[in-house]
């Protein structure tokens, strides 16, 4: 049995800041190197890259969440994706410096976050892999049973981008509900 979340950020508490943030609010743009961790106390994150012009939306973060383009937050190199709030959002943030220093002095902790980094890339894998197996009908009803809330939350484009197809065919895709 893992530690709740508060647990797990027990020890960042002296450096978390709390911070409130606007609806459409960039907190991180791709290409740029992250120097941030997001916990979402309230509201939802999504993450989304450019493909030449046009945003596709890649993972959602809602409350409990934590988020930063790992990637680029423990390597210095630049995100692949931006990290942006749907809804007005209340996050707590922890910088990168701040991160390193508590996990270096806790080797227990290091551990459960590279168990996390793991947990990450395996949901990165299942989410490609569905592309690959399952219609836009099918990854739709996976992603209401993920997060059954979405529709109430995030506008249709979002989601429809995140499943890869237009508007259109997200509503056609709802109305045979």
């Amino acid at each position: 049995m893992g530690l709740s979340k508060k647990t797990l950020w027990s020890p960042f508490e002296k450096y978390i800041n709390r911070v409130e943030v606007p609806a459409r609010t960039v907190l991180l743009e791709e290409g740029k190197v992250s120097k941030t961790m997001f916990f979402v106390e309230k509201g939802c994150l999504r993450t989304w890259i450019n493909h030449d012009g046009k945003e596709i939306t890649t993972q959602f973060f809602f409350e409990g969440d934590s988020v930063s383009s790992i990637e680029s937050f423990r390597t210095n190199q630049p995100s692949l994706y931006s990290i942006e709030s749907i809804e007005p959002c209340i996050l707590h943030t922890v910088s990168q410096r701040d991160f390193q220093k508590v996990i270096e002095e806790q080797p227990p902790l290091r551990k459960m976050f590279e168990e996390h980094l793991f947990r990450r890339l395996f949901e990165g894998q299942r989410i490609m892999l569905s592309f690959l197996r399952n219609t836009p009908q099918q990854r739709y009803e996976e992603l209401i049973r993920q997060y059954p809330h979405i529709v109430q939350r995030v506008p249709q484009h979002y989601i429809a981008s995140y499943l890869g197809i237009t508007p259109v065919s997200l509503s056609r895709i709802r109305n045979r509900k």
